[in-house]
């Protein structure tokens, strides 16, 4: 029965966004589009793909930990132990810290940015998914290394503010060569455009 609502509640989606799309209603079509798309894989993606991720990110982020000796990781479990000035700590990267939603997130939002063909878009979101999971092992292996040097006390400090300030500043220039950039060079005001001329 759930799956069948499901199906309805997705019927209804592409339904209101392909009124949308004959109506030229571009801004409402990209809002609406993005929002069911992200809501969509929340509910379908998110369960089937949060445990693979955290293993791929603990991989990741096991080279630094690897190369430096400051901490282990079994990716298997999504397990990062640190062997810090105060004990082992161990980290487990989870929901939040798969990176899983900013994920989902950019991909349902390039899904429908129109500056891109089909084939751009299929291109721009795999190297922007890696580049995610890259920036992600970054932000763990700068926790890690934190936890390293000034031990469980730091946690708090490392997480909420040096990583996401990493993180985030890492995202935020994905954002901008993938979706600003690109619609300011690709953008066409009467004659004049600053793309390349077809």
């Amino acid at each position: 029965m759930n799956n069948w609502i499901g199906l309805l509640l997705v019927a209804f989606w592409l339904y209101i966004y392909y009124i949308m799309n004959k109506a030229q209603l571009r801004a409402w079509k990209y809002f609406w589009g993005s929002c069911g798309l992200f809501i969509i894989m929340m509910i379908w993606i998110r369960p089937l793909l949060t445990q693979p991720l955290a293993e791929v990110v603990a991989s990741v982020a096991g080279i630094w930990g690897k190369l430096t000796g400051m901490y282990s990781s079994y990716f298997k479990y999504g397990v990062l132990f640190v062997d810090s000035v105060n004990g082992a700590i161990s980290l487990q990267i989870d929901f939040e810290c798969s990176g899983i939603l900013e994920i989902m997130a950019y991909l349902a939002l390039l899904v429908f940015f129109e500056a891109y063909n089909i084939f751009e878009r299929v291109i721009v979101g795999v190297i922007g998914v890696m580049y995610i999971i890259l920036a992600n092992a970054i932000r763990i292996s700068t926790i890690c290394t934190i936890l390293y040097f000034h031990g469980i006390g730091a946690y708090h400090m490392a997480h909420t503010i040096v990583g996401r300030l990493i993180f985030y500043g890492l995202s935020v220039v994905l954002y901008f060569f993938v979706f600003t950039k690109a619609q300011i060079i690709r953008q066409k005001v009467g004659g004049f455009t600053y793309g390349h001329s077809k």
